[in-house]
């Protein structure tokens, strides 16, 4: 691609593919793009360029585990896609991976929503429906509760992003919920409910 471009999904898409393999990867991605499109309309955001972000948020994470969020840039950079877009995917990584801060909404909010998928993910596999369509909040708060329960979820990265959008972390637990409710099909947690 010549210069910068403006990254529509269907690129986002096709540029994802080049980078990762793995299907749980791939279904995590496109959650975090669920809760992203969620998010952006909660949030009055732009909803393709949310879900751009959401999908490419780990894009180098297979491939370069130990430069995660680092290399992400270069592969980004190297196909031309636009800063505003780079920066929100390593400021999903902030304080762990990278110094990338969230200061943007859409940056906040990835920041949010990444391991809050992968605890509405757990939670969905737990049920005897295996479903999010019956998934409440307040059975998400349940588990949240219980440190043992999908122990490697990092619930200080959860509350923090919580906090840095000025919402009550139940909120963003519906949010999250609603987003990737909207995606259950593809995501393979549509379940029996």
């Amino acid at each position: 691609m010549e210069g910068m471009t403006k990254m529509d999904l269907q690129s986002a898409e096709v540029l994802l593919k080049q980078y990762v393999e793995k299907d749980s990867l791939m279904k995590h991605c496109m959650a975090v793009q669920a809760a992203m499109e969620e998010m952006a309309r909660v949030m009055g955001g732009d909803v393709e360029r949310w879900a751009v972000v959401g999908l490419l948020h780990d894009i180098d994470y297979e491939k370069y585990p130990e430069e995660h969020a680092i290399k992400a840039r270069e592969i980004l950079e190297s196909h031309g896609v636009e800063e505003e877009i780079i920066r929100a995917v390593q400021s999903h990584a902030y304080g762990m991976r990278c110094d990338v801060e969230p200061i943007s909404d859409m940056e906040k909010a990835v920041y949010a929503v990444d391991e809050m998928t992968g605890l509405v993910n757990a939670c969905v596999l737990v049920r005897p429906s295996k479903s999010i369509m019956d998934l409440t909040v307040k059975s998400v708060k349940k588990k949240w509760k219980d440190k043992a329960f999908a122990a490697a979820i990092n619930r200080d990265v959860i509350q923090a992003g919580a906090d840095r959008l000025n919402m009550p972390v139940e909120e963003l637990m519906g949010h999250v919920i609603n987003g990737m409710k909207a995606r259950a099909e593809e995501l393979g947690i549509k379940g029996d409910a």
